[in-house]
């Protein structure tokens, strides 16, 4: 069993797999720190200095005993308030396009550079060798 199962992790599409996991996460938290860091900042700056994640509308009642302020969208989620928070949607929304757009550019180069590569020639089919071995067989008949 352990022969078969380092079999099957050692396939490569196995650890082609798993390295894309692993760097897909990283990508995320990259991607993640530019839209909250760079350009939602940014964004905020233009309308004013809104902080889009932490937009919310109240949809109901504030939870007996809260004693936060009305305006703290994590304390308020975290005392189990309904809370419609599109500000951290907008946020996760715009980490999506991103990461859907330079995804989308990798494939382009990655098609780009595929029609650039030569393609291998394809294996001689058995019948066609056996034509080469004759072929090759007679020029050396002839030759002698």
């Amino acid at each position: 069993m352990f022969r078969e199962f380092k079999a099957f992790v050692m396939r490569g599409n196995v650890l082609d797999l798993a390295v894309a996991v692993i760097i897909g996460g990283a990508f995320g938290a990259i991607v993640t720190s530019l839209t909250d860091d760079l350009i939602m900042p940014i964004i905020g700056l233009l309308t004013g200095g809104m902080d889009f994640s932490s937009e919310f509308i109240l949809l109901g009642d504030v939870p007996a005993g809260y004693t936060g302020a009305l305006t703290d969208y994590a304390a308020l989620k975290k005392a189990g308030a309904a809370i419609f928070g599109y500000g951290k949607f907008l946020t996760i929304f715009v980490n999506f396009l991103i990461i859907a757009f330079v995804i989308f550019q990798l494939v382009r180069i990655a098609n780009k550079l595929a029609k650039l590569a030569p393609a291998a020639a394809p294996a001689p089919t058995a019948s066609e060798a056996l034509l080469a071995e004759i072929r090759d067989t007679l020029k050396a008949a002839n030759k002698g």
